[in-house]
């Protein structure tokens, strides 16, 4: 049975396993601007809106993502609007992970994972991102090229995020395998994987079908900056 606070993934996330790391209130939360642009709104009241303007200094952006989508003020500018489709594995049989080097990653690997987030646009991923998660990647000799992790953690539920591979190394099924060591971890630790992907993305879309996740439900996402 789903967990009812997947409905509003970032809120419930930043109200429960990652408390600690949240900034605000029951109306608005956000995590630290280094480690993620995530906010997440208990409703989407002029209340809600006002909590979010409290946490965001100019020059600043937020990505919200969810239910409570609300229009913004003019003190914003919007530079990327989309729907993303929530998909969950129920299945619990381990993925084959192949041969391949994947190796973990640390803090001392941010500077290449910053850069191949830079080549390859997966979605937001900052300095601290990795506090939030185990994090896998695969080599090219001494370049990071494909890399996989954690993100958002509601109950029993732990979301799969930063998928990307470099353009150079597409077609050879590292994206895969990748996905395939943090599904198992997780899986081993009694864990249900779910994820996010932009839903005009087929071509993920159908990968993770095929690893056995199934779609839930979508949801509005809209990145901002504040501009005064």
């Amino acid at each position: 049975m789903f967990e009812p606070a997947l409905d509003n993934p970032v809120h419930a996330c930043l109200s429960t396993r990652h408390a600690h790391l949240a900034l605000g209130s029951p109306l608005a939360l956000r995590y630290p601007r280094d480690i993620s642009p995530l906010a997440g709104l208990s409703g989407g009241t002029a209340a809600h809106v006002a909590a979010l303007e409290a946490l965001v200094d100019v020059d600043d952006d937020v990505a919200l993502a969810g239910p409570h989508v609300p229009e913004l003020s003019p003190r914003w500018a919007v530079f990327h609007a989309s729907e993303i489709t929530q998909m969950v594995r129920s299945d619990t049989t381990r993925l084959p992970e192949h041969d391949l080097p994947v190796a973990p990653l640390d803090a001392n690997d941010v500077p290449q994972m910053l850069a191949l987030v830079e080549r390859t646009q997966p979605g937001p991923f900052r300095r601290r991102t990795i506090e939030l998660g185990r994090f896998v990647g695969v080599r090219d000799g001494n370049r990071l090229v494909a890399m996989a992790g954690e993100r958002t953690w509601i109950g029993r539920f732990r979301e799969v995020s930063g998928v990307c591979t470099d353009p150079s190394v597409q077609r050879r099924g590292l994206a895969r395998a990748l996905i395939a060591r943090v599904v198992n971890r997780m899986l081993e630790a009694g864990e249900t994987p779910y994820l996010h992907v932009e839903s005009a993305n087929e071509r993920a879309i159908d990968l993770y079908l095929r690893l056995g996740f199934t779609r839930r439900t979508r949801f509005r996402l809209v990145a901002a900056r504040r501009t005064r």
